[in-house]
């Protein structure tokens, strides 16, 4: 940004031997792209009051080759941002066996719906039919209500009639989930004893046939567990591993796999970071 900005306040001193000066500098604009396109738009205001003429022309193209700089950078982020997802996809179909069908969100339903669902660009041509599992790189996203030839509709995990049937990680301890629109989902254990940490992960357990969810997708974490009153059963709430608004690349579940992957999907559980350490024996040493 400082050399456009030297180059623009050098154009508005001396008009004379601007075109060689611009030319000697294009390529320090055009190289570190990503460097270069946010502010720069500051610096060519700033300067453009004292051109005219020839310099004004030039102004102009350099406007233009920022904006062309913009964009490109912008088609990189997203490009990367793509295929990190389709990364994250291949891995949990992979860990899973599940067999699945790629499909990008194509709608998704206005805030005043009565029911949350989005739409992909995947149906029955491609061997999608209702009451699949819908899944992405990160967990559970629904299930398939809804299915034309070449489109299909999602109830989402935080619509309030959706539910599924969960298990917790190791232990087993099985309940189910309930969407909540904005807010965390609803869990009922089944178990009123064994006694559930915030943060123990959920996944699918799994319907007969494998429809309409397949086991072993990640589902969420457990941000509290209470007892509840008059029952054997304990109630609490779980933050989905899913953000519905950020959905782009999923995959449809068209065959369940042979057995049942259990806990394998889930992603490494975070270790102590060193940062951590280093924090803990500055704090001993104070």
């Amino acid at each position: 940004m400082l050399t456009l900005a030297l180059l623009l306040l050098d154009l508005v001193a001396s008009p004379g031997g601007a075109s060689d000066r611009i030319r000697g500098v294009g390529s320090t604009v055009l190289g570190p792209a990503a460097g270069l396109v946010s502010g720069v738009g500051r610096a060519v205001s700033d300067a453009a009051a004292g051109l005219t003429g020839r310099n004004r022309e030039q102004l102009d193209e350099l406007r233009r080759q920022n904006d062309a700089l913009r964009l490109a950078a912008l088609a990189a982020q997203d490009d990367q941002r793509r295929a990190q997802e389709a990364d994250a996809l291949l891995r949990t179909a992979g860990l899973g066996r599940y067999r699945m069908v790629a499909a990008r969100v194509v709608a998704i339903s206005p805030e005043q719906a009565t029911r949350r669902m989005v739409t992909l660009d995947a149906g029955s041509r491609d061997g999608v039919k209702t009451e699949l599992t819908v899944l992405s790189g990160q967990g559970l996203v629904g299930r398939v209500v809804r299915v034309g030839p070449t489109t299909c509709d999602v109830l989402l995990l935080t619509d309030p009639s959706f539910s599924v049937g969960v298990r917790l990680e190791a232990s087993g301890l099985i309940g189910v989930t309930t969407g909540n629109g904005d807010l965390p989902m609803s869990l009922k254990l089944l178990d009123a004893q064994t006694k559930v940490e915030p943060g123990a992960r959920l996944v699918t357990l799994g319907s007969a046939g494998g429809s309409p969810f397949v086991p072993g997708v990640p589902v969420g974490e457990v941000r509290a567990v209470r007892t509840a009153p008059g029952t054997l059963s304990r109630a609490g709430s779980v933050t989905p591993y899913v953000e519905p608004a950020t959905l782009d690349l999923v995959g449809v579940v068209v065959q369940p796999p042979r057995t049942d992957p259990r806990d394998a999907v889930l992603p490494p559980k975070p270790t102590p970071t060193q940062t951590s350490t280093q924090t803990a024996t500055t704090g001993g040493q104070g």
